[in-house]
Order: C-alpha cells, then structure tokens, then sequence
C-alpha cells in the first residue's frame, strides 16, 4: 500500500514503474520492513496487489473509506471550527474497451466521469469513479453524507457548495435536515430574469468604462420544491458588451447578498485542486480495463493526492507556500541523491539546488512536531 500511494506521489502512476522502484533505496526504506534488506514489491506483485485484491467489493469500500480516516487524523492536530465542503465533477479519458467508458457531451470526449469532494484546505474528503455517461450529479448522496456523517456533531459550523449541475430540490432538503448551510449555482430561466428585470435594463447615458456589478436578493418557488427559498443575483456590466452577465445562486445563508456571492466565488479553488490532482498525481491515468480496477486506482490517485496536500499544508515552512504540488514533487520528492549504504543505516546526499539546508531542517521540524508525544510511564 506505501508503494502504491508513494509511488504516485513521487510521479511514478503507472504500474510497470514498479520494476525499478523495487530497487529504489529511497522506496525500499519508505515501504520498510522487509523491503529494506532486499527490495519492495516488483511489477507483478503490485499488478495483482491492485487489480485483484484490493478491487474486491470489501476492499474497495475501505479504500474509499481511507482519505475520511486519515483527515480525522489531521483534525485530531489541528481541529476545525469550520468545514465548507465543495463538489463537483471531472473526466478522465479513455481510450479503448474500456469498462465502463462511454462519451460524454459536456466534456466532448470518451471518458470516465468522477465525482470529488474536497473541503476549504484542498483535502479530498471523498471521491468515487463513474461511467462516462452519467450525470455530474449522480450519485451525490453515496459521496456526500458519509462525508458528512463524519463531521455531525464534532463540527458546528459546516457549509456546501457546488455549482448548477446539483440544483437539486433533493440535496436543497438533504443539507437542510443536516442544518447545512449552502450556496449552489441556478441556472436561469425567465421566471429569475422577471425578478430582477429592473437590473437588466441598460443604464442611461454613455456605457461606462469600468465594470459595474449590481446585487438582489429574493425568494423563489419552483414547481419541484415544497418550500420557496432565498435566491441571490449577480448582474454585471461590462464595458463593450451588450448585455449583461446574470448569475443566481440558491441559498438559505442569511448573509448579505454580496457576502453569499463571494462566498459561492471561493468554489472555485475546487477546479484548481482537480488540476493539481490531474496535473501533478496524474489521476486521471486509468488504464485498466476492468472498472473495478480503475476505481481502485482513482482512490490510490486520491491519497497520494492527500498525502502531498498534507505535506503542503501541515510541514512545510513560509517559504514554500506558493508552491504547487507539482512544485513539491519535483522539488523536495522526485529528486536525485547520492546514497551511501553503511551497515546499519543508509544515508542520502542530497544537492541544495531546490531546496535549501536551512529549509529541509524547517521541514523535518515541522514534521516532528505532528508526531505524538510519546505515552507517560
């Protein structure tokens, strides 16, 4: 499992990587044990470690169980006063008889279609793998309330947000029963339009050069709802085009409507974090042909994914905070060293190009300060 979730963090997401990294001193001492005197595990034995151990039924629920687990851990560390969980949907391509694949519109290419919870610090919370052909919302519920479920009665303050694909009546109720607060994107129709019609009209005189950006707040019924709700809207001017740019967003926040937008804005770094995972953990290399298989590799991508969020985040020093995880992967893990192997320890010389002496000490420092203090006699 450490070779697994290691191996994609230090960019290596392909099985037949494996054949060399058995041989990797640095791998060798991550997985331990008996890996340190001889090697980890070969090509074969991670091939059938994850294709058929750990895709069956029980197994698989555990993995998708494990990035919650380790969360908890963190909080235990550092814990939360509040949660915002943001959801949304990406695609991985496919290519070939893939199971499960099929061609999606929206994104305009054969693929599978995954579903990711992440919260405000960029953790992902859960995550499952679907057919290519679903809807962005399918299968909320099966991510979204374990998730939740965690975090009832341990955090007070806890907040959704997710764009117009899941405008549904149904998680609108799910959220309020769990006392959720939550800002979802809604898509327009003519109805909206009519309430803030005094906003769509053009202002007189000359168009303005700067960006005029206007607010309202109502409630609003739709015919699939049992109750009205609040509805927030955002219409903007902007210089040169001639209409203006409209935007609801469904809320039962009690905040100011500008509030509830920038609340809603923030959603955003969901998409950045998607990216990070595609971009640097490369999870969206799901080559196996069995789905089974590929969902056990999605949740692999995951916590590696977890993993370096969590180096990011809990051990890195000032210095480090732009860095991306692509960053921290070619900088401080994914590096060349000399290796020196003594009788009873194995010692790695590593160049000060990337990161510094000054800086690895501030990390090794921070890394030890996450340890739990030894128990009292």
């Amino acid at each position: 499992m450490r070779q697994s979730v290691f191996g994609r963090l230090a960019g290596y997401e392909d099985v037949n990587d494996a054949e060399r990294l058995c041989r990797d001193p640095a791998m060798r001492w991550v997985v331990g044990h008996q890996a340190i005197a001889s090697s980890a595990a070969s090509a074969s034995q991670m091939g059938r470690f994850e294709t058929k151990w750990l895709s069956r039924p029980e197994n698989l629920i555990a993995l998708a169980d494990l990035p919650g687990q380790w969360i908890d851990k963190v909080h235990r560390l550092r814990p939360p006063k509040v949660i915002v969980l943001d959801m949304d949907s990406s695609e991985s391509p496919t290519y070939g008889d893939q199971e499960g694949s099929a061609y999606n519109g929206h994104f305009g290419c054969t693929c599978y279609h995954p579903l990711f919870v992440f919260n405000q610090l960029g953790d992902v919370e859960r995550c499952a793998l679907r057919p290519g052909n679903v809807h962005s919302a399918d299968g909320w519920r099966v991510v979204l309330e374990p998730v939740i479920a965690r975090y009832r009665g341990i955090v007070k303050r806890l907040y959704f947000r997710g764009d117009a694909a899941f405008a549904n009546p149904e998680i609108y109720e799910f959220l309020e029963s769990e006392g959720m607060g939550y800002a979802i994107r809604l898509p327009a129709n003519s109805i909206l339009q009519s309430k803030i019609g005094y906003l769509l009209k053009r202002p007189v005189g000359r168009p303005a050069h700067d960006l005029r950006r206007y607010f309202a707040s109502f409630s609003y019924q739709a015919q699939s709802w049992r109750k009205p709700r609040r509805v927030v809207a955002k219409v903007e001017w902007h210089s040169g085009e001639l209409y203006p740019r409209v935007g609801f967003i469904v809320t039962n926040l009690a905040r100011p409507a500008e509030r509830v937008v920038a609340f809603y804005n923030q959603r955003g770094t969901a998409e950045q974090w998607i990216r990070e995972g595609k971009g640097a953990i490369k999870w969206t290399r799901l080559s196996c042909r069995t789905f089974a298989a590929n969902a056990v590799r999605l949740q692999l991508h995951a916590l590696a994914y977890n993993l370096g969020n969590f180096m990011r985040t809990l051990a890195m020093p000032k210095a480090a905070e732009p860095w991306s995880l692509t960053s921290l992967r070619e900088k401080l893990i994914k590096i060349g060293a000399k290796v020196v192997s003594h009788g009873r320890y194995v010692t790695f010389q590593m160049a000060e190009v990337a990161v510094s002496r000054q800086m690895f000490n501030e990390i090794l420092a921070l890394i030890a300060r996450l340890r739990a203090p030894p128990a009292l006699a």
